[in-house]
């Protein structure tokens, strides 16, 4: 009997050796007992790995050009993470390849159906009467003997949406935030009593981050609410400094909405986990039939964990043209998410009562952070690699190269529907390490080392952790990231770096060349589609396109986006041959020797050209998420900032001169009328500006108008051409009091174009080249731009020149505008002088 057993075994292992290469074959309707050919494949990866690691462990000449597992069509519903071990690796010239099989599209899986929809035929406590007929109901699935939790769910492929107080994108706005209390005053939601609604959350717009802020306790007093939070977030969220809640009169509180409650269960595409009772409730979208509809959600929050050691890294194992789909995460259900920047969320933080660390002086802000789950984690692995990948519907991090990684490939993948951030790479901080202390650690295995990630597609990432990036780079060394596409996108493209510090670190010679990113910046600002931190000597930032920054709608501050981005510490840099639309870019507190050059629209289009994916990857274009017409584009317009000082104090103007020296502002860009000053002018960082005036003249008042409400430009008109030089007339009034006439006031300007189109017509005439309408409270800036050396009173007249309804437009706004303080009986709009500066 031996005989014929040890005959069928050498001819499997001929039939598995043609050319010495192993071949082991993988499919869903496999068999775990089966020998793992293409006629009788095993039926999990994990066994088809433990095939091919005793083959490397026998030294068995069958792998001698390498081992291939070859994954057939269908989805792989995994119980637990795949590890990828040191035993498993092969060499350059034997890798181990882990790769669809030919016209396969195989799916690694951390979800769990959803069976048994019926439409909600009986009443459920809190439901709204919204859902009423529309509402359908399942069982909760059960994983390992316990109800499955969970905060996403698909439906055919599409997220829906956990049940929240506001539909997408509007928010609220906090009232005011306690610190010492750790408690925060909103308006009263009305949705009935929230009161004991189970697993409450608040998500929180906080600068250049959110917060999942679970709800302990909330108490209602007339048209406010008082909400009380959970431990460990309540004491984080409140004690770190930065990024805390916003509170400014200017540009509004910090935005929230709340989330998981069956009351807000309103809208179609809107789901509800009650963990009670053991039910998902959802309303289908119009195209959704429940009764055939494939409904996922995950169990997994990674799916393929790739783990050596210092001593024994993986080394030559490659991924090739699998699909990683359906993880979650749930560390803010369990214990809030308080991130400090990109994601990483905060384990302690708190402002130190006496500023000053060994590296800086004056810092004040300590924090240790730790590191969202991901899809698929590699650390301590050289030569490894993925290529042709898929990376969707997932919770947190797709992709993350974390510690002690060198020598690795990311090419030609898809990242797409993903809650945070798309690639991670490279130690950040470890969590018992400050985040402000710079990382050069003693040991040089542990950094990650000449990593190429490149052709890649990133599109719909951070659609939950806003503050999270298309591409995070840590402490990395010797590094490209090159000809890869980043769009929709909520705050920045590419983020390199780490530690706020000037202090020479792990971090050099790192090159971000020849990417394409657009449409970024959707939900928080702060933002760039590049950005910097700390000393990377040696470093390069050349031939990227950026353009098309979302304007967002809570913004701390409206303007403060950019497109290129080197923030504290950042140092040894060059910066040059990267097309944007315009030169707003932020440098930051640097550091020594950054070199900028030929960087803004003038860049030749071969730049434009050239960068994002190249042509042997453009398959993945059928992917991308298309912009939502819904959201507006931001342009570089001028701001206003306006200095209202103390009329018995006379102003200063050599200590104005040198602020708008010293950020670069043109000295022809100050205005005044009476104890009014205003500059108007393309400002990098308008926050640097208005601190260095309150700071300068701390009795006078500065305000800030953010709010653009209309805009005429010479593209409205049918002839005439536009100048190249122009002077600007400002001119100030104030909204009449009475709310309901500023409404009509906003609608007809907003309608004026289609309603009022002779308005348009008459400026074309005037040969205005711009009008601008900004707003701050009640009180309006009025910005006219003409040719530059002809006079605002010649070419008014022309506004109404055969022109009657101008005339009926002029009369209808009256109505609706006073004179500002300080102006004559029956003066409305008043005249800002330019002020001589000496340059």
């Amino acid at each position: 009997m031996k005989r014929p057993l040890l005959f069928l075994l050498f001819s499997l292992l001929a039939r598995l050796s043609f050319g010495q290469q192993a071949e082991i074959w993988v499919s869903p309707n496999g068999s775990d007992r089966n020998a793992g050919t293409s006629e009788k494949p095993v039926m999990s990866l994990q066994m088809a790995l433990r095939k091919i690691r005793e083959f490397r462990r026998l030294s068995d000449p069958v792998v001698a050009n390498g081992a291939h597992i070859y994954l057939k069509n269908g989805v792989y519903a995994l119980n637990e993470p795949v590890f990828i071990l040191p035993e498993d690796s092969g060499t350059p010239s034997s890798p181990t390849v882990i790769e669809a099989a030919p016209n396969a599209h195989p799916v690694l899986s951390g979800g769990v159906p959803v069976t048994g929809w019926q439409k909600l035929k009986t009443s459920v406590p809190g439901l709204p009467k919204e859902a009423s007929g529309k509402a359908w109901v399942a069982d909760v699935p059960n994983v390992g003997g316990r109800m499955l939790e969970f905060r996403q769910l698909w439906v055919n492929g599409e997220k829906a949406t956990r049940a929240k107080d506001t539909s997408y994108p509007l928010m609220n706005r906090i009232l005011s935030w306690n610190k010492t209390e750790q408690t925060c005053w909103i308006p009263a939601p009305k949705f009935g009593d929230l009161s004991k609604a189970v697993g409450l959350e608040m998500l929180i717009h906080q600068w250049w981050a959110i917060a999942n802020l679970r709800i302990k306790q909330i108490e209602f007093q007339g048209d406010s609410a008082k909400l009380w939070f959970h431990q460990p977030e309540s004491r984080i969220q409140s004690e770190h400094p930065w990024p805390a809640p916003w509170l400014s009169k200017e540009t509004g509180n910090s935005a929230f909405y709340l989330t998981n409650a069956i009351q807000f269960l309103n809208q179609p595409g809107e789901w509800f986990l009650d963990t009670r009772a053991g039910k998902i409730y959802y309303i289908p979208r119009p195209n959704e039939n429940l009764s055939t509809a494939t409904v996922i959600v995950p169990s997994l929050e990674t799916l393929v964990r790739v783990a050596g050691t210092a001593d024994h890294p993986v080394s030559n194992v490659l991924f090739k043209g699998i699909t990683f789909q359906h993880t979650g995460w749930l560390r803010p259900s369990q214990q809030g998410h308080v991130p400090h920047q990109t994601g990483l969320y905060m384990l302690d933080a708190y402002k130190l009562k006496l500023p000053g660390t060994p590296d800086k002086k004056t810092l004040e802000n300590q924090a240790w952070v730790g590191r969202p789950a991901a899809a698929v984690e590699v650390s301590f692995a050289n030569q490894t690699g993925f290529e042709n990948c898929r990376f969707e519907h997932l919770a947190a991090t797709g992709l993350d190269y974390h510690k002690g990684v060198s020598d690795n490939v990311i090419r030609g993948n898809l990242f797409r529907d993903i809650g945070g951030t798309g690639i991670l790479a490279g130690v950040f901080a470890d969590e018992a390490t400050e985040i402000h202390r710079p990382y050069n650690p003693t040991d040089e295995q542990e950094i990650c080392t000449n990593l190429l990630i490149t052709n890649n597609l990133i599109t719909n990432v951070t659609n939950e952790d806003w503050g999270c990036v298309g591409i995070g780079a840590g402490y990395l060394r010797g590094s490209t990231i090159e000809h890869n596409e980043i769009c929709e996108v909520s705050y920045s493209g590419i983020s390199l770096g780490w530690g706020w510090t000037r202090t020479i670190n792990a971090m050099r010679t790192n090159r971000v060349v020849a990417n394409k990113i657009h449409h970024f910046a959707k939900h928080l600002y702060d933002a760039a589609a590049i950005y910097t931190l700390s000393a990377q000597p040696g470093s390069l930032i050349a031939e990227n396109y950026i353009d098309s920054v979302y304007k967002a709608p809570y913004a701390h501050l409206p303007t403060h986006w950019f497109y290129l981005y080197t923030d504290e510490g950042s140092s040894y840099f060059t910066i040059k041959d990267n097309w944007t639309p315009s030169e707003k870019f932020l440098q930051n507190a640097n550091g020594p020797n950054n070199v900028w050059e030929h960087n803004g629209p003038q860049v030749a289009d071969s730049v434009k050209a050239n960068a994002g994916i190249q042509k042997p990857y453009r398959f993945l274009f059928k992917d991308k998420v298309q912009p939502d017409p819904n959201w507006s584009i931001n342009k570089e317009n001028p701001v206003i900032v306006e200095l209202v000082t103390n009329p018995s104090q006379p102003i200063d103007l050599q200590r104005i001169n040198e602020i708008m020296t010293r950020t670069n502002l043109r000295p022809e860009a100050l205005y005044q009328w009476q104890n009014r000053y205003v500059i108007f002018d393309k400002v990098q960082d308008v926050s640097v500006l208005t601190s260095r005036l309150r700071s300068a003249f701390p009795t006078a008042t500065v305000k800030t108008y953010y709010d653009l409400f209309y805009e005429f430009n010479r593209s409205r008109c049918d002839s005439g051409p536009t100048n190249g030089e122009w002077d600007h007339t400002i001119l100030t009034a104030n909204l009449v009091a009475d709310e309901t006439l500023q409404k009509e006031y906003l609608a007809d300007h907003a309608t004026q174009f289609e309603k009022w189109p002779e308005v348009s017509n008459g400026f074309c005439n005037a040969q205005f080249q711009q009008l601008l309408l900004f707003k701050n409270g009640r009180q309006l800036m009025l910005v006219i731009s003409i040719p530059k050396g002809e006079r605002l009173d010649k070419l008014n007249p022309k506004t109404t020149e055969n022109n009657p309804r101008v005339d009926a437009w002029n009369a209808r706004m009256k109505r609706y505008q006073e004179g500002i303080p300080g102006t004559k009986p029956g003066e409305v709009w008043v005249n800002f002088r330019p002020v001589v500066l000496q340059k």
